[in-house]
């Protein structure tokens, strides 16, 4: 189920299912229904819990002046409707902790209206619309997906842990105790546990829901490809395994992961992999076994393979390297199919990539690369579908030249395609955009120009900025490194995070339309990597599928949309806040939009909602005509 409804005298509520949060999109039938619309009230029941109002990051200036909850604060939405007509809901933000309840959540959403003194009325649930959906870890069929919280550079780490609290520690070493004191926030310790648990959310526990489901069952096996590998607990599970005799490791030897001479100090450096390939030595047992190597530059992908008995039966994928920054910094998403058909294939790839890079020592190796690309693993796209599996197809590099035109070709005429689709869209989080002639890159660095395309993108490297413009019906594409930052009061100031935030490599197309598709995995989709790196790119044609990844998307867009907005170049002056505008396109109205200004809010000094949309919520009783927003189905380092 993408989505559900629910409705109440003309006024509708969808609510779109997520990884662990629900994308709510609201819309009347009737444009007299906007007329002196305050807002959104939402209230959220959680299953067997007390219901509770979320929680906006505006309020009224003087909240006397307006109905209020009297056991309610002035933001709670109770009191500070939400001015947007879509709101995304992330369990345990503002209410239930860091371990928030999963299942059936309930949600009523009530128009707010002012009165004819601008002073806005009651709250009336009677006239709210009620929807319930299932909130979770995402999972259809054999299908999981995870999702990293990639927001460091955010209130919400700032007020759960401390903006100068530390996630490694000091010297960062490869192993050490994640239970550890890491730091303080407001005179509590703070732990590396704490924070890796936050930060890497429901990719984290697919990975080590795997690992220690390993662990606990002696008769599985664990192949394994690493590119970035300095997570302390992986690390230690790994060991663990390699003593046992009981895993396989295919880990990069690119530069990036040789000890070498710090150009600073003069120093050699030994990486992490080096240190981590000495410990494992010094402790497996056979069969258990590493192999480094790099193809023509990179062994780019990040995947668990289960086997037992010698059969693989599971297979975890995508863009999440088994490191700190991949899990606790990067935004990053993984696959688990646990699905013997796919596992297989995958074990197929290993076995290729094992034979090809022992018979080519020397890396980087062109010739390990084409003779990767020359297999039938490389040449023939890996097509599959089932009942617990959605349609899908899987693509295995290295490439030849003419399989990397095919392929990303392949992807830009998807992309294209949305140009003339009714209600087209294209959301997408892709690390870089700069530095490949990929044709990808161009579609994606170009398509915020067409307003007839609604298209929502995020990149670290992208070719320009194009910031969320109330009226403006072109698209947005931000860039998730704004570097320094310069928040207005009341704002707190959020940290500046080591390396990547955007690592992942995701394009949504077609959410809207009969067949929306996803494209995933660990490819950066440029050229140079397709043709010389290992790597997985994954096709999902699935509604579901498509609607978790695009709810990923807007979150982040909105996110650094803001912060974009308020970085602090070096030879430019912050830019003054612009009551709020810094927020995302929201959903119209099918028809107008209220026509009285609604009374000035403010922002109360408290901890920002986590990935919601609040702090950036536009203080405008309503949004301005834009292009329709998918959530409307139904109006007519180095790191790589």
């Amino acid at each position: 189920m993408a989505f559900a409804t629910g409705s109440k005298n003309g006024f509708s509520v969808k609510a779109y299912v997520g990884d662990n949060k629900t994308l709510l999109a609201f819309n009347f039938n009737d444009p007299a229904r906007a007329k002196s619309l305050a807002g959104f009230t939402i209230k959220c029941q959680p299953p067997g819990q007390v219901p509770y109002y979320l929680m906006n990051f505006l309020q009224f200036q003087d909240p006397s002046k307006h109905a209020q909850v009297a056991t309610e604060k002035p933001n709670s939405t109770a009191n500070a409707p939400i001015q947007k007509y879509r709101w995304v809901h992330v369990t345990g933000t503002s209410h239930q902790g860091l371990s928030p309840a999963v299942g059936n959540y309930t949600y009523t959403v009530t128009p707010r209206y002012f009165d004819t003194n601008q002073s806005m009325r009651a709250l009336d649930e009677t006239q709210g619309a009620t929807v319930t959906v299932p909130v979770g870890a995402f999972r259809k069929g054999s299908l999981a997906l995870g999702f990293t919280r990639g927001y460091m550079q955010s209130e919400a780490f700032a007020h759960h842990f401390g903006a100068q609290t530390k996630i490694v520690p000091a010297g960062k070493p490869l192993e050490y105790d994640t239970g550890a004191q890491a730091g303080t926030n407001n005179g509590q310790a703070v732990t590396y546990a704490q924070i890796y648990e936050w930060m890497g959310s429901t990719a984290r526990q697919q990975v080590f829901a795997i690992l220690n489901s390993v662990v606990a069952d002696k008769s599985l096996q664990l192949d394994v490809f690493a590119y970035d590998l300095d997570e302390s607990d992986v690390v230690k599970i790994f060991l663990q395994l390699a003593a046992e005799g009981r895993i396989r490791i295919i880990l990069d030897n690119a530069k990036l992961h040789l000890t070498q001479k710090d150009p600073k100090t003069g120093q050699m450096v030994t990486s992490h992999e080096d240190q981590f390939t000495s410990l494992f030595k010094q402790q497996a047992k056979a069969p258990a076994d590493i192999l480094r190597g790099c193809f023509g530059r990179f062994s780019h992908d990040k995947i668990f393979i289960v086997s037992k008995n010698g059969t693989a039966t599971q297979v975890l994928t995508g863009s999440t390297n088994f490191s700190v920054t991949g899990l606790y910094v990067n935004a990053n998403h993984v696959l688990v199919f646990t699905e013997p058909n796919v596992a297989a294939e995958y074990s197929k790839v290993f076995e290729q990539s094992w034979k090809i890079l022992t018979q080519f020592p020397k890396t980087p190796s062109t010739k390990a690369s084409n003779a990767f690309s020359a297999t039938p693993l490389a040449s023939q796209p890996y097509a599959y579908q089932s009942a617990s599996v959605p349609k899908m197809s899987i693509t295995f590099s290295p490439h030849t030249t003419s399989d990397v035109n095919k392929i990303l070709g392949g992807i830009t005429t998807r992309i294209q395609q949305e140009h003339s689709a009714s209600h087209g869209s294209v959301l997408f989080a892709v690390m870089q955009l700069t530095g490949s002639q990929t044709p990808v890159y161009t579609a994606l660095n170009q398509i915020y120009g067409d307003e007839t395309v609604f298209s929502y993108g995020i990149s670290d490297a992208p070719s320009g900025t194009h910031l969320y413009a109330p009226g403006s019906k072109k698209g947005v594409l931000v860039t998730g490194k704004p570097g320094k930052t310069t928040l207005p009061p009341p704002f707190d100031q959020v940290p500046s995070p080591p390396g990547h935030e955007i690592h992942d490599k995701f394009v949504v197309c077609g959410l809207n339309g009969s067949d929306p598709v996803v494209y995933c995995g660990s490819s950066n989709l440029a050229s140079g990597g397709e043709a010389a790196n290992g790597d997985n790119l994954l096709e999902i044609h699935d509604a579901d599928v498509a609607t978790a990844f695009a709810i990923e998307a807007l979150l982040l867009v909105d996110h650094y949309n803001f912060l974009d907005r308020y970085a602090s170049p070096k030879s430019a002056k912050p830019p003054k806040p612009n009551g709020g505008t810094a927020g995302t396109p929201s959903v119209s109205p099918k028809k107008g939009k209220a026509k009285n200004p609604a009374p000035k809010k403010t922002t109360p000094k408290k901890k920002a909602p986590k990935k919601s949309t609040a702090k950036k919520a536009t203080t405008r009783k309503s949004a301005p005509k834009k292009k329709k927003s998918p959530a409307r189905r139904t109006t007519a380092k180095k790191r790589r």
